[in-house]
């Protein structure tokens, strides 16, 4: 009989199957990876003859049981089973002839940036024509360039797992996002298009995420831990994972440029709590005010943040994808984040406008009182001269 099976461990025997080999009598040891412990030994009985070398056992996981239930394939209707003891590792990748599985591809590694507000795509395209891909929808804020000897992904026929080629998707709004390209080929890639590029900033925002293909998977995607998994990934998924990480990186940056707004107003706020006394010029104040104003728009109108991918529109796959990765990187929650610290900012400014106002009323005021002032001064002069005059 089996012995009962710890569940973490059991997940190594998915998609697993183990040959026996060709002596009946042998001690059959099925092993996996160092980090799993010792499961069971699969023995066979010294003198049945029930078991043949073209017998094979695999496992199959039962989504009712916690542990993968044993199935036998053999060329005899019975298999006599003895004592199951212990048995080393198993390799959930690997069968025991050595060979990979042909189901388990190389993750595709991505890699978004954002290093400038603007990007002309125009001169881009221009300039890259063999790379560039046709768009499929109507969407003119991106386009998407591919390197490599590879093929047009359009479906499950090929995939850009274990290639050398390469894709990189450039937006309008300053952000990159790399598909398949190894860090050391990062600066290579980045400095095609900072020749197109405008408004180039200080330091450059970073993020890394990761694509995986398993065409076995039962359903269209599954969702990880800083991963996504599909059964593919073609031009279509490249557009709508670009997209979304795309407006990740580029609402970091006006997140981080926000945050710096709100320390500001609140170094101010304290300065006048302390002092009682508000110092800060006109000219500086009205600088904040295009800062906040511009954020928002850009953030808005650049970013299309609340306008849903075309691709998205089409094909409710992709549209799983763009919700399951706007729900990953918390989109809706970091631009209502966002909304929040600009109306600080925002009720701030008016804030200081109004001081500012009353500055400036109760110059114009004393303005004319000493103008009257003036005034009765040289109607006293006026006279005081006529009267002396008569006398």
């Amino acid at each position: 009989m089996w012995r009962t099976f710890d569940s973490t461990t059991l997940r190594a025997l998915r998609h697993s199957s183990f040959l026996f080999s060709s002596s009946s009598s042998s001690l059959t040891t099925i092993c996996c990876s160092s980090s799993f412990t010792t499961l069971a030994t699969i023995v066979t009985h010294p003198h049945s003859q029930s078991f043949t070398p073209t017998s094979r056992v695999s496992f199959t996981h039962s989504r009712h049981f916690a542990a993968p239930a044993p199935r036998c394939i053999s060329s005899h209707p019975t298999l006599d089973w003895n004592d199951a003891v212990s048995c080393s590792e198993v390799d959930a990748e690997s069968r025991d002839d050595g060979t990979v599985d042909q189901d388990t591809k190389p993750c595709i590694p991505v890699r978004a940036f954002f290093f400038s507000t603007s990007v002309d795509l125009k001169s881009l395209v221009e300039q890259n024509k063999p790379n560039f891909v046709p768009p499929s929808s109507r969407m003119t804020n991106y386009i998407v360039l591919k390197f490599g000897d590879i093929c047009h992904l359009k479906g499950s026929g090929s995939f850009l797992s274990g290639s050398n080629g390469c894709y990189m998707v450039v937006f309008q709004y300053g952000s990159i996002v790399l598909f398949n390209v190894a860090e050391h080929e990062v600066d290579d890639y980045l400095k095609i298009v900072k020749k197109h590029a405008s408004g180039l900033l200080p330091e450059m925002r970073k993020d890394e995420y990761e694509v995986r293909e398993k065409p076995s998977l039962s359903t269209w995607m599954q969702g990880g831990l800083d991963y996504i998994m599909l059964q593919y990934l073609n031009i279509d998924g490249i557009r709508t994972i670009g997209s979304v990480l795309g407006q990740s990186i580029a609402l970091d940056y006006y997140g981080r440029q926000v945050d710096g707004m709100v320390a500001e107003f609140t170094d101010i706020n304290r300065e006048m709590e302390a002092t009682g006394k508000f110092k800060m010029q006109r000219k500086k104040l009205f600088q904040l005010v295009g800062k906040a104003n511009s954020n928002l728009a850009d953030v808005i109108l650049k970013l299309g943040l609340f306008e849903r991918s075309d691709i998205a529109w089409k094909d409710a796959k992709y549209a799983q994808i763009w919700e399951y990765l706007r729900d990953e990187f918390e989109l809706t929650q970091r631009f209502a984040s966002l909304d929040f610290k600009l109306k600080f900012v925002e009720h701030n400014i008016r804030f200081l406008q109004e001081i500012l106002q009353n500055r400036k009323s109760d110059f114009l005021e004393w303005l004319i009182i000493a103008l009257i002032g003036a005034e009765i001064l040289l109607s006293l002069y006026d006279i005081v001269q006529r009267s002396g005059m008569k006398f």
